[in-house]
């Protein structure tokens, strides 16, 4: 643990972190049992996919800046500005008059919670040793699929009860909580940065390149791929993020160090993630689909339905991050877990009208034992690998490219969802269309599973980390 830090102190710093990245994975699952009871109330339904995608936008550009700012001046006050500032926006969204308010609130929202999903594994490194992270991000791995677990049915519940407001409302109390515990328990890194030193050209352009790719991958549930709009706005993100490429290899404090991506320990991490992250968010949002579309399977909340996933990726991401230092040949779970991974979604290619709803629970079950475990495994050959002024940038990159991969993988599965399902859509056209969606799917979460086979062994010993560790950096620059 850090020099200093006793070990109670230790753990309810952790538990302060591990309560606020809770609240931000809970808002990713609550707030959409709510929405049609917003829209009923506020009105506004041409707003009602920007609630969801606002959030995004403004959660997912702010994961790499946030992840480079704590390196550079400590993450316990960028933690801390987030906490505080996710719980005054929750405030503000749960005040909401109107749909285009609670877009907006909902946006600045994001922002505090890109803030929080960048610093909130990051800040392991601060606390625990090498050795003792990996069982601590298989605990916060796990809690990514407790929020997917809880959210559908808390959200019902403040819903029906006290109102939908009450999704926003909930993260207050459970905030201050949090607040309390990482304010008075973690402890602050001194750093010598400078506001000077902040590489203000590529922040400017990765916002400007992220941001114009998100709305465009978002409009495509509604816009063709070569509609005007579409193809304008990735014109325009490729056009940024060529200029952000360009800018980050002359400055001397890059937001994401382009070379980093020639090092194993950062490349092949983020590539699972990238990969793992489409075939993920398949089966999250089209398994619903085919509980009741194909099978007819009657439910309230079709979110409940991957409450079997779900607590598949909290076991085994936990037992990963208690097993994962005791285990020499660790690296190769990576490849059995997303080969699991990969069979889980051709399994689930294969139901068909009068399938059992047991074999589509089987399935997703077997994909979210193969995605729990790739959580800790990622996290800690990042943190061993990379010295400690790096582990901000490459912590929130793997949460940052599963989230793009997640995007991505929504756009296009739900482009084969629309061009091939057959009007007016029957069970059996709708069982061949997902048939095609989670073979694509299948076959991208096999570029993982090639990915993985490069994964490179590193020591999870604190010597062995932190001597190697530079000198690798120094290497690939």
């Amino acid at each position: 643990m850090t020099q200093g830090l006793s070990r109670t102190s230790a753990l309810l710093a952790t538990l302060g972190v591990a309560m606020a990245l809770l609240l931000a994975a809970l808002d990713q699952t609550v707030v959409g049992v709510a929405m049609p009871r917003i829209v009923s109330e506020l009105h506004g339904l041409q707003y009602y996919a920007w609630v969801t995608t606002a959030y995004l936008i403004t959660s997912t550009a702010l994961v790499p800046v946030a992840g480079k700012l704590g390196d550079m001046f400590g993450r316990k006050p960028f933690l801390l500005a987030g906490m505080v500032g996710f719980i005054a926006a929750s405030a503000l969204c749960g005040t909401s008059f109107n749909m285009a308010s609670l877009v907006g609130f909902r946006a600045l929202q994001g922002v505090f919670g890109g803030v929080l999903f960048a610093s909130t594994f990051a800040v392991l490194a601060d606390v625990f040793p090498p050795e003792q992270r990996a069982r601590m991000s298989g605990v916060f791995g796990a809690v990514f699929g407790l929020s997917s677990v809880i959210g559908p049915t808390l959200g019902g519940y403040l819903t029906d009860g006290p109102g939908w407001r009450w999704v926003f409302y909930v993260n207050v109390p459970l905030g201050i909580a949090a607040v309390l515990l990482v304010a008075s328990q973690l402890p602050v890194v001194r750093s010598s940065a400078r506001l000077r030193d902040i590489d203000w050209a590529g922040t400017g352009l990765l916002f400007a390149g992220l941001t114009p790719l998100l709305i465009a991958l978002s409009m495509t549930r509604d816009h063709a791929w070569l509609s005007f709009q579409v193809l304008g706005l990735l014109v325009v993100a490729a056009v940024m993020l060529v200029a952000f490429f360009l800018v980050e290899r002359r400055v001397e404090h890059p937001v994401v160090p382009v070379h980093l991506f020639r090092l194993n320990v950062f490349a092949v991490p983020a590539a699972i993630s990238f990969f793992s992250g489409i075939g993920m968010f398949g089966a999250v949002v089209f398994v619903p689909l085919l509980y009741q579309g194909v099978l007819g399977v009657s439910a309230t909340n079709a979110g409940q339905l991957l409450t079997p996933m779900m607590l598949a990726v909290v076991v085994t991401s936990t037992a990963t991050g208690a097993l994962i230092a005791r285990i020499s040949g660790y690296r190769w779970l990576g490849t059995f877990s997303l080969g699991a991974m990969v069979l889980g979604l051709v399994l689930l290619a294969r139901v068909a009208v009068g399938s059992s709803a047991l074999e589509v629970t089987r399935d997703i079950v077997i994909i979210g034992a193969g995605l729990g475990v790739t959580f800790p495994l990622t996290f800690v050959v990042i943190q061993a690998g990379l010295p400690h002024r790096l582990i901000g940038v490459g912590t929130s990159q793997l949460t940052f490219w599963r989230s793009l991969g997640g995007t991505i993988g929504t756009a296009v599965l739900g482009s084969i969802l629309v061009n091939r399902l057959p009007v007016p859509p029957s069970p059996i056209g709708l069982a061949s269309t997902l048939h095609d969606m989670f073979l694509v799917a299948a076959a991208v979460a096999a570029v993982a599973v090639i990915a993985s086979v490069f994964l490179r062994q590193v020591p999870l010993t604190r010597s062995t980390a932190m001597e190697s560790a530079p000198e690798a950096v120094e290497a690939a620059a």
